[in-house]
Formats: structure tokens, C-alpha cells, sequence
């Protein structure tokens, strides 16, 4: 596998994910536990701010830091 190859294979796979986490604090306010919901929402607001730092490394690695944009 070339770099390129692989960094289109990470983005792929982080874009997915970030359409998966769009779902999860809407569904996890559906829960009627206050702490349980607390919990999620910060877990997975965590989550986010780690994906875009795979994501801004990547823009990094190919060498057009575009961060303005993230």
C-alpha cells in the first residue's frame, strides 16, 4: 500500500466515523439518565476533537495544511 493509499483509506474510515458519532448525542439525550447522557455527550465530544487531529495530521502529511478549514 502507497502513503496516498493509505491516507485515503484513514480519511475514508474517518469520515464514517464522523457520520456515526453525528448520531450519537441526539440518541444518547433519549436515554432519561442525566449522568448516563453527561457521560456520552462528553465521551464523545473527546472523540471528535481526536478525530480531527488524525484528520488536520493528515492534511499536514500531504502537505497542505488547510487548518483554517477544520
Amino acid at each position: 500500500m502507497t502513503q496516498d493509499e493509505a491516507i485515503q483509506k484513514i480519511e475514508d474510515a474517518c469520515k464514517i466515523i464522523s457520520l456515526e458519532m453525528m448520531k450519537v448525542t441526539p440518541t444518547a439525550r433519549q436515554l432519561d439518565d442525566e449522568e448516563t447522557t453527561a457521560a456520552i455527550v462528553e465521551a464523545s465530544y473527546k472523540l471528535t476533537i481526536e478525530l480531527e487531529v488524525i484528520k488536520k495530521k493528515l492534511i499536514q502529511l500531504k502537505g497542505r495544511d488547510d487548518s483554517a478549514e477544520l
